[in-house]
């Protein structure tokens, strides 16, 4: 949540919920969040494009 500087739907979403619950919990959320992401990434051979449309 802190250091990503491209908006994404799971930064806005990570930040939507530290103002309803707190950071760290929020941190948490995220962090399984992601987890599940990467899991299904590994078991579909699927990339992740973090800030789509944005060129390095």
């Amino acid at each position: 949540m802190t250091r990503v500087s491209c908006d994404s739907d799971l930064r806005n979403w990570g930040h939507g919920l530290k103002e309803r619950i707190g950071f760290k919990r929020a941190a948490v959320a995220v962090a399984r969040k992601l987890d599940v992401i990467m899991h299904a990434m590994l078991n579909t051979g699927a990339f992740l494009d973090p800030c789509p449309g944005k060129t390095a």
